[in-house]
């Protein structure tokens, strides 16, 4: 025991010493009751690292009275895995029980690959209990997804981390050298991960016993902090979304707040960039024009300066496109315009608004009838854009907020020129 890892030392033998999952093993949960009466279903644990996936597959393995075998898709190919299955199915015929089968990090096993399971969990030679990191949805196949209950595990919050971290202190009677900071500093350092947690903590005993211990020693001890975030994964979309939203909901402090997680994490500037251009159109619009001129400008900024210098440039796209008037008409307008256009798009271009360069075409009758609205008074004069068969219809409507006031003044305008 003393020369193994902390996190294995001092992993929870029982499911009520799990920290922050208390939804999931509470006495008349679905997964405790499972535990209780071994009456095992097929599942999938779905949390973030250090959330606890593994520890509950350890412990089920502990107790089960039927075989359990754990692989990780990592380490082992799906070949490994279906000799095995196969072995299984053997071993139903004689027995009558099935083979616990635990996958770590299923997700990695492509979808054509997941297929291989499917037999075997319906003929019930195997219970598959796998463990992700990623969203089921995306990364299992549909087909294993309705044959497997999920099991969402929440990310720990710092207090669960401190707890975690208090307790093995205490057991090692290691508290006359950590401060309240020390610990505050480690637990915000783990990226919500338990077992990051309990490792860097290990790594400080491994080096600095016998040494009081405060924030500014941890801090120069691990060099940085940990982030919870992955750039491709689910995490990337949702602090994207986190960011968006706070625009959306206009608020700057926020919206700088995610613009720094992403930044600060690592995330590719340009890919932030492109979605404050998309969302100066489809949130702020006309309601405030100079919003895209804004994000374009932080484009063209990051294209120029590169990073770091060009976060600035990021932040004050943040808080204007925060602060501008808010408005998705022209989002809106052009969601109804493809509706219609998808079904009306084999209608022609009416003869009198074609372009007319040469005389076969001019003979034909193209740009007949046309009015050049320069020639006339106001420069305006009322003809029909849309194609002969289909009437007007109206998808852009102004909000009334910001510059679309101006907006809607200069279409009622026309409108009246049209409609004396």
């Amino acid at each position: 025991m003393a020369n193994l890892p902390l996190s294995e030392k001092y992993r929870p033998s029982q499911l009520n010493q799990i920290l922050g999952q208390e939804h999931l093993l509470s006495e008349h949960s679905i997964l405790n009751q499972m535990f209780v009466t071994q009456k095992y279903h097929s599942f999938i644990l779905w949390g973030n690292p250090g959330t606890g996936k593994t520890t509950i597959a350890k412990l089920i393995q502990k107790n089960a009275n039927i075989p359990f075998i754990a692989f990780s898709a990592v380490l082992s190919g799906i070949k490994e895995v279906k000799d095995v299955m196969r072995e299984a199915e053997s071993q139903k015929r004689l027995t009558q029980e099935p083979t616990i089968i635990f996958i770590d990090e299923i997700h990695r096993f492509n979808k054509a690959q997941q297929d291989a399971f499917l037999p075997y969990v319906e003929s019930g030679a195997i219970i598959l209990i796998g463990a992700t990191t990623e969203n089921p949805s995306f990364y299992i196949i549909s087909a294993l997804l309705s044959r497997c209950h999920v099991f969402i595990l929440n990310q720990l919050s710092i207090d669960n981390i401190k707890k975690i971290l208090i307790n093995i202190i205490q057991k090692e009677d290691y508290e006359k050298y950590f401060t309240d900071s020390a610990i505050d500093f480690i637990a915000e350092s783990s990226g919500a991960d338990a077992r990051k947690a309990i490792n860097l903590l290990d790594m400080v005993f491994s080096n600095h016993r016998n040494q009081v211990l405060d924030e500014k020693n941890i801090e120069s001890i691990l060099s940085h902090k940990t982030m919870l975030y992955d750039k491709k994964g689910e995490e990337h979309y949702n602090l994207i979304s986190a960011l968006h939203k706070s625009l959306r909901g206009s608020d700057p402090q926020a919206g700088l707040y995610w613009l720094s997680r992403m930044l600060e994490s690592g995330d590719d500037p340009l890919y932030i960039v492109r979605r404050l251009i998309r969302f100066a159109s489809e949130d702020v619009g006309l309601a405030d024009p100079n919003a895209l001129v804004q994000a374009i400008a932080a484009k063209d900024a990051l294209v120029f300066l590169g990073m770091p210098e060009a976060n600035v440039n990021l932040a004050q796209a943040v808080i204007y496109l925060a602060t501008a008037p808010k408005s998705n008409t022209v989002d809106s307008a052009l969601g109804k315009a493809k509706v219609k256009a998808q079904k009306t798009g084999h209608l022609p271009v009416p003869m009198h608004i074609r372009n007319a360069p040469t005389k076969l075409m001019k003979d034909a009758g193209y740009g007949k009838d046309y009015e050049y609205d320069h020639d006339h008074e106001n420069r305006y004069y009322y003809q029909k854009y849309f194609p002969s068969e289909m009437e007007e219809e109206e998808y852009y409507i102004p909000s009334g907020f910001g510059f679309e006031k101006e907006i809607e003044k200069r279409l009622k305008w026309w409108k009246g020129l049209r409609n004396p």
